[in-house]
């Protein structure tokens, strides 16, 4: 049976008991352990174990509810903890949220209707810190009912004060060793948040515009002043005429060279540009003649910082025109851009306006288009150190491996600095004061952190560089990537210490002490597991920070999930309306069933969400419940069941033992690699076809005459490791069947992981055998006959030595023979069948004559070519497949396995 097939429709002997009371009822049993688990510290973690493993959990944003794509990649990361947890003494499995910065505070915006300008700084902070903790007790809730063996006593939020230390004591340390600067330069913009963001806050998305040509007056071309002459500039960006600064040309650009050292008047603004060759301009787009305005694009403020122009700012912070645009100055620039063309037309200037998609930058939490701004800002320093952080990304083991093309690709196409400084209200201060003569930023004293330069007080009361006594604190916050970066750091307690001999009456710096963790043996991680959507964010940065905090890399290991989308693979979005939410999930399906659902597709792949798998999930839960019916009401005493010497095993049960030794090797290999759908697979595959469909009918069997020490041993010890090697994956069916049927106190989740117990068995002949048992089993079926009907005589043609009594017994055979030959059987050729794809085209209209002569049987096969009609036709390997019927001349009727033949007679 394949793994996605339903059950077999007739009544297997998993489906018979009644040893264990009731059916199994998620609804009931699922909350019930939910409590206990957590009530009872099922989870915690032991500092004092001798091994352990441990999770760098990523903090998801409070920006709204649990969605599908968290239910995914909790599940992910608790599979990775409950295979530990049992493999290893204990596991660091925290969880955090990150509730400072942008997406907090647009959900607080949207959640109460309000603009967070409408407020002072502290009070809109309280209304952020009302809305998270709300939306966080609903998250924590939803996490605990999707049975995550989350640690909630290493519980952490990216605004708490022992993280807000934590992020500052980072930025005093950067700074110190020189990685971070404060400048004034062009910054990538959100009009519509106000902050300055990253270049990894960015995302493409395609637009429909308008491409407008312009007519520009030349007023000087290389060789002096001309009358009359214009040239055309093509632009989707008009908006920004009173913002140009310059023109440039190709170098190569033979018909428009003449230009170059000349002047243009940029129309209806006026003013005088110079003309300039560079290689940057493309010369395929538009007119090949290029405006450089300050600031349009990443091209424009590397023309305008290489060529040392003017600075002229036509759009400020909200994306309204400034002064500068003149008589457009309060526009929004969509309002401008439609006046700019409407009066460029007018004029004379607008010589076409055509329809043209293109791609823009837009900021990812809001998705509006973002503008390039002269603002002052703090960086980090990322540029000069991109090989160090690409070589830290290889000593990384990263599952899949494909996954490290993406943080390679980031590294390689990174442009600017590290942009850490935001201008909002929700976030951690930048602890920094600037003297209000000289300028020279006062930096935090550490043993003060957390600090807030806009309640607190600098610590000096003069300026160390003139002596100056006031000063400005700095309002902006930190970029909230600047702290979640930490993560590592933050679950490993990294903090700073004065050192003894420093000056108690002085302001510390960051030299006069030491870093130390509360906990280093969590430090570096084991894992660290995440999307690849936030590759270039989460993963990148931390490592980022922590390499330049600590010279190393924070994990080890990386696992990346992919997205979860809807049946039509589109992104889930509100948006779009195609969200499901977990809840409308869970209200009709187990947990369990959806943790099985999330263990079927490799990680890091996108993937549809549709329900085939949850009824799967569904199907195996019953089976196992079922199963573990049997297996109860056949050991009845399995209190008292000790071990057996191998010598005393059957050969079915050694055999089976082996086997199962096989799949803990196997599955244990495949947890080790993080590949939980082939591990679920293969785990269910053997569970399901192996041990219920053939090995508990042969148990039933052998045990209905009464006790049998090797079958119930081998009942036992196989079902008490199919509950170990299914608990990751089913936590709550697991705990539930092993607290009932072995009443013991510990939980299965905190046993150890199964081990190989080294039985040694003729593999193919158990294998084989199993194979008759199934082919008897559908020859009965398919003959109407119960499955415990008596077959006087079966022949067995294949190596199943040692397994024939165990086979005789189990389908109630009174006769069984075994022969290691085959039998005598003709094997004749059935059909032909053509591939008229290729058939078709290479023999036209000859198809119908090679149809009739291969229907008459004027054919022969030579080799791997059909020769037809007398050789008038030969056909390659390719264009045709042959079906071959086997027919068997002796008494009785014949079954084929993939191993054996099976004749009953």
């Amino acid at each position: 049976m394949s793994d996605t097939q339903d059950p077999p429709t007739e009544e297997s002997p998993a489906d018979q008991s009644e040893s264990i009371d009731g059916e199994y009822d998620p609804a009931e049993i699922e909350p019930k352990w939910q409590d206990h688990w957590v009530a009872e510290d099922t989870y915690a973690y032991d500092g004092d174990a001798d091994t352990r493993f441990t999770i760098d959990t990523p903090p998801p944003t409070v920006s709204g509810n649990l969605h599908m794509g968290h239910l995914y990649q909790f599940t992910l990361q608790d599979f990775v903890a409950r295979y530990h947890r049992m493999a290893d003494d204990t596991v660091y499995f925290p969880f955090g949220y990150d509730d400072n910065g942008i997406a907090s505070e647009r959900l607080t915006e949207r959640e109460l209707d309000i603009r967070h300008q409408d407020f002072e700084r502290r009070e809109f902070q309280e209304k952020c810190r009302e809305v998270c903790t709300r939306y966080e007790d609903e998250f924590t809730e939803d996490v605990q009912s999707l049975a995550i063996s989350v640690d909630w006593d290493n519980t952490y939020k990216t605004i708490a004060p022992e993280v807000q230390r934590v992020s500052q004591l980072s930025f005093l340390d950067l700074y110190e060793q020189g990685r971070e600067y404060r400048q004034r330069a062009p910054t990538i913009w959100c009009p519509d948040c106000e902050t300055a963001i990253s270049q990894v806050e960015q995302e493409d998305e395609d637009k429909h515009t308008k491409f407008n040509d312009i007519a520009f007056e030349l007023v000087e071309d290389g060789d002096g002043p001309v009358e009359d002459e214009t040239f055309t500039i093509s632009t989707t960006r008009p908006e920004l005429l009173p913002a140009c600064v310059s023109v440039f040309v190709h170098p190569d650009d033979d018909e428009n060279q003449h230009l170059v050292g000349g002047t243009a008047r940029v129309p209806l603004f006026g003013q005088e540009v110079p003309i300039i060759a560079d290689e940057r301009v493309d010369m395929e787009t538009g007119s090949g003649l290029v405006m450089c305005c300050t600031f349009g694009d990443q091209n424009d403020i590397e023309w305008y910082q290489a060529h040392d122009l003017d600075l002229r700012l036509a759009i400020d912070e909200s994306a309204t025109m400034t002064e500068v645009a003149g008589d457009y100055e309060g526009m929004s620039t969509t309002q401008a851009r439609a006046a700019i063309i409407e009066d460029l037309d007018v004029e004379g200037y607008l010589l076409e306006s055509r329809d043209h998609e293109h791609t823009v930058q837009v900021h990812e939490r809001c998705g509006v288009e973002v503008e390039y701004l002269v603002t002052e800002q703090w960086y980090i320093k990322l540029l000069d150190k991109k090989d160090e952080y690409l070589q830290a990304g290889r000593d990384m083991e990263w599952f899949p491996e494909k996954m490290y093309s993406r943080y390679q690709h980031w590294i390689e196409g990174l442009e600017w600095d590290w942009c850490i400084s935001r201008q909002r209200d929700s976030g951690i201060p930048i602890p920094v004061w600037y003297c209000d003569e000289c300028g020279e930023p006062i930096l935090a004293d550490p043993e003060q952190l957390p600090a807030d330069p806009l309640s607190d007080d600098p610590p000096v009361d003069g300026c160390p560089e003139c002596g100056h006594d006031t000063f400005t604190p700095e309002e902006d916050v930190f970029d909230t990537w600047a702290t979640s970066s930490l993560t590592p750091l933050v679950n490993a307690g990294w903090d700073w210490t004065a050192d003894d001999d420093a000056d108690a009456d002085e302001p510390n710096s960051i030299t006069d002490g030491t870093f130390e963790m509360e906990m280093p043996e969590l430090y570096p991680f084991d894992l660290r597991p995440q999307g690849h959507d936030i590759i270039s964010f989460w993963l990148f940065h931390t490592v980022v920070k922590c390499y330049e905090h600590t010279d190393e890399v924070p994990f080890e290991n990386v696992m990346v999930n992919g997205m979860v989308l809807d049946e039509n693979r589109e992104a889930m979005s509100k948006s779009k309306g195609n969200v499901i939410p977990p809840s409308e999930v869970l209200e009709n399906f187990p947990v369990d069933a959806a943790r099985y659902w999330a263990a079927g597709t490799s990680i890091g792949d996108d993937f549809p969400y549709k329900e085939g798998d949850l009824e799967a999930g569904e199907r195996l839960l019953q089976k196992l419940w079922n199963a573990s019916r049997l297996v109860d009401q056949l050991t009845p005493a399995h209190d008292a069941v000790g071990d057996v010497d191998e010598a005393d095993l059957s050969a079915v049960d050694r055999w089976l033992l082996a086997e199962l030794d096989a799949t803990i090797d196997s599955v244990t290999a495949k947890f080790e690699d993080y590949a939980f759908s082939k591990a679920r697979n293969e785990l269910r595959s053997f569970f399901w076809n192996t041990f219920c469909d053939d090995y508990l009918e042969i148990a039933k069997q052998r045990l209905s005459d009464g006790s049998d020490p090797s079958t119930e041993y081998t009942l036992l010890t196989a079902h008490r490791t199919f509950l170990k090697l299914f608990a990751p994956f089913l936590p709550h069916i697991t705990e539930e069947l092993w607290d009932r049927i072995y009443d013991e106190e510990e939980s299965v989740h905190t046993t150890d992981w199964p081990v190989a117990g080294g039985y040694e068995a003729d593999l193919e002949a158990g294998e084989t055998a199993m194979e008759v048992v199934s082919a008897l089993r559908r020859y009965k079926t398919e003959n109407g006959l119960p499955l415990n009907a008596d077959l006087e005589h079966v022949e067995v043609y294949g190596h199943v030595e040692g397994f024939a009594a165990a086979i005789a017994e189990a389908m109630h055979v009174e006769t069984l023979e075994t022969f290691e030959d085959a039998p005598d059987i003709t094997t004749e050729v059935s059909d032909i069948d053509l591939d008229y794809s290729i058939v078709g085209p290479e023999f036209g209209s000859d198809v119908g004559a090679l149809d009739s002569a291969i229907e008459s049987g004027d054919y022969e096969i030579d080799g791997d070519t059909l020769v037809v009609a007398g050789g008038e036709f030969e056909l390659d390997a390719e264009m045709f497949a042959v079906e071959e019927s086997r027919t068997y001349s002796g008494e009785g009727e014949m079954t084929e396995t993939e191993n054996a033949v099976v004749v009953v007679r």
